[in-house]
């Protein structure tokens, strides 16, 4: 090939390159456009998930998917919200197959308030508990508990605890944890701190496969390399960590080792993501206009796209826009078939499952 030519692939290889970036320019603003007005190509479905006899659904923002690619796994929290797990009367964590048949529950009297959940490629079970058994007034019991992320096998042997029980603030931990990710290589990771209060915990903790503290990073604040309530978090097939930073409306993609790679706006103000072995992402906004009625101009409800571009294909958009609560799905995931479940904290509660028409 003549040094002509090769400069001119050169060239014609930079170009693409950069017309292939130019839709990313804009998911970097944040104060972009709303992303609203985009197709709904899902039927929504309610009540799929049976409760057994004589249980309702309570509040719950934990939903994932179950190695054999159709199951699905719920911590909910006790038929309420807060407290009604400390009781140790009811099993928090459920899981359901395919039709929507409760298989097994097991965690009775050891989650406090799951709020994540993660299912890892051996199929084990992790929980994150984001409160403790205290009373009101601030009391502790005889035995603490809560504020840890707990690993059990799929018939419910507990494997592993991290944190303290009842709850540590840095350098300790943990504190408030949202959610817990597993990846490929054993490697685990946290995102803690759901209180926007001054002087809270916001940060992405890592360990290693035996529950051993690698690193940490980020604190409280609005910078770009800080955090405001580090809800969910999400691994793509290149091994990009997704971190729905919920206080600060965005998504923050990170290197396994903490650097910061990207800085997204358009799939709005999340509180669950998901992404799927073909790199599609789903994010759940269950509060904007309502628990956040600074980003009145987004729409709640379930956005998807590509985790690769950063695209944003289709809406699902909240059925009840005159909610005032934490409302549609708080968490998200979808089956090996597309299926999208969405949990939610309430008013409503409880599982809605989204499929394809």
């Amino acid at each position: 090939m003549s040094n002509y030519n090769k400069s001119f692939k050169s060239a014609f290889v930079s170009l693409t390159a950069a017309v292939a970036m130019l839709p990313m320019l804009g998911f970097a603003q944040p104060d972009m456009a709303p992303v609203n007005a985009l197709p709904n190509p899902y039927q929504t479905i309610e009540g799929w998930a049976k409760m057994p006899a004589g249980r309702a659904w309570g509040s719950t923002s934990a939903v994932e998917i179950d190695r054999d690619g159709v199951s699905i796994w719920v911590a909910e929290r006790c038929g309420g919200n807060i407290g009604p797990c400390a009781e140790g009367v009811l099993d928090p964590i459920m899981k359901f197959d395919a039709n929507g048949n409760m298989v097994t529950s097991f965690g009775k009297g050891m989650v406090m308030w799951p709020h994540g959940i993660h299912v890892d490629p051996d199929g084990n079970v992790w929980v994150t508990d984001g409160r403790d058994n205290r009373t009101t007034d601030g009391t502790a019991p005889a035995e603490l508990k809560g504020h840890q992320v707990l690993k059990f096998s799929p018939t419910g042997e507990l494997l592993m605890r991290i944190g303290e029980a009842g709850g540590a603030r840095a350098p300790g931990y943990l504190f408030q944890p949202n959610d817990v990710l597993v990846a490929p290589n054993g490697d685990i990771f946290i995102g803690e701190g759901h209180s926007n209060a001054p002087g809270s915990t916001a940060r992405v903790l890592k360990f290693n496969s035996n529950g051993e503290f690698i690193k940490e990073w980020g604190s409280l604040g609005t910078g770009p390399d800080q955090f405001q309530q580090p809800h969910s978090l999400a691994m793509d097939s290149t091994g990009r960590l997704f971190v729905a930073d919920r206080g600060n409306n965005r998504v923050v993609i990170f290197d396994q080792e903490g650097t910061r790679l990207d800085t997204w706006y358009q799939f709005s103000r999340n509180s669950g993501l998901y992404i799927d072995k073909n790199d599609i992402i789903y994010a759940a906004d269950s509060e904007s206009g309502s628990v956040n009625p600074d980003h009145i101009a987004w729409l709640r409800g379930i956005r998807v796209g590509n985790a690769a571009t950063g695209e944003v294909t289709a809406f699902i958009p909240d059925p009840k826009p005159d909610c005032t609560g934490t409302c549609t799905a708080e968490g998200v995931v979808a089956d090996r078939n597309g299926v999208i479940y969405g949990a939610e904290v309430g008013p409503v509660g409880g599982i809605k499952r989204y499929v394809r028409q």
